[in-house]
């Protein structure tokens, strides 16, 4: 799936291109040049044909300039690789033979319980800050959860690597 644990690939500086590759969607995020921050992107919807999308993605690290791409690898509870993860690092793989940067991997158990919990919290902001009732038009401009689960994957992989 990607280099042991504790050997990163070799990126040049820049920003990195973070992905959560769902079955429907791929939630996309982006850090800064100095990798300090990761935000949410936006979403692309799965074309039914890997290599569109792959391709796709392939057009996003040109525009971004990305010099590196983290991929989240949904391990099971206990560490294990089960049949999604298994899914996603033969993608990966794949992933690695259309791209021009590296692609690294990074468990990302919980990521989207963790960004659809952060998007209620800022639902909650958003609707008391204009005073709109929950499940009015604050819910409607959200981030798409994919592209917040994105960003928690970017943003613990670019956190870890601040603290090697």
């Amino acid at each position: 799936m990607s280099a042991p644990a504790g050997t990163p690939p070799v990126a040049q500086p820049g920003p990195c291109l973070g992905l959560d590759l769902g079955e429907a969607r791929i939630g996309v995020a982006l850090t800064d040049s100095a990798r300090s921050i990761a935000v949410p992107r936006g979403v692309l919807a799965r074309r039914g044909a890997e290599g569109a999308d792959h391709e796709a993605v392939a057009r996003l690290v040109a525009e971004t300039g990305a010099t590196l791409v983290v991929v989240g690898v949904p391990l099971s509870l206990d560490g294990g690789t089960g049949p999604a993860a298994v899914r996603i690092g033969a993608e990966v793989e794949r992933l690695r033979g259309v791209l021009a940067v590296p692609v690294a991997t990074i468990d990302e158990r919980f990521s989207t319980v963790e960004a659809s919990r952060r998007r209620r919290e800022g639902d909650g902001a958003a609707t008391a800050r204009r005073g709109l009732r929950p499940g009015s038009r604050a819910r409607a401009r959200r981030t798409p959860v994919d592209a917040g689960a994105a960003a928690v994957i970017l943003q613990a992989y670019v956190d870890g690597e601040r603290s090697r």
